[in-house]
């Protein structure tokens, strides 16, 4: 039976972060979703078709990568468990950077153990080197004219580039 796990988020940008948690689940999964979300209550900057695309890049680019099971991305809105059990996981899939994130997290994965009991969360962190990465972030930067080259690959470089000069 294959195994599947979903990561959702929102990926606005993709980070090096993104990256990690994105291999490491990978590595624990036969088919790894990655839910590139709808949330009609933010203003991202990159519209759901170019993150989409940016993932699409970085999945083609991992599909090489020894140890890690294959890698889809599909956009989703509404409740992340109705997103996985319409793909089939038992595994959600969610990156921590911080104690912060794990407060909010511990809460989400009670929510969602409620609703989807089958599903069971799996919380990953990104390496030492790319755990204070935030997207929120890197969109300040490029819009403040910063370097955010160290924060995402280059195509997702290109793309930030791109919509903010």
């Amino acid at each position: 039976m294959e195994r599947v796990g979903v990561y959702p988020g929102t990926f606005d940008p993709p980070t090096l972060g993104h990256v990690d948690v994105i291999r490491g689940g990978a590595r624990l999964v036969d088919r790894l979703v990655v839910g590139v979300g709808v949330n009609p209550g933010k203003t991202p900057l990159f519209d759901l078709e170019q993150r989409l695309a940016m993932l699409g890049e970085l999945a083609e680019s991992l599909a090489g990568e020894a140890g890690l099971g294959r890698i889809e991305v599909r956009p989703f809105s509404g409740l992340v468990v109705h997103f996985a059990r319409d793909h089939g996981a038992t595994v959600l899939v969610r990156g921590l950077r911080s104690s912060t994130d794990f407060d909010y997290e511990f809460q989400m994965a009670g929510m969602n153990g409620t609703m989807a009991p089958a599903v069971e969360t799996v919380f990953l962190m990104a390496s030492p080197a790319h755990q204070a990465i935030a997207s929120s972030l890197v969109r300040d930067i490029a819009r403040m004219g910063g370097d955010y080259r160290p924060f995402v690959t280059a195509n997702v470089a290109k793309r930030l580039a791109e919509r903010v000069g």
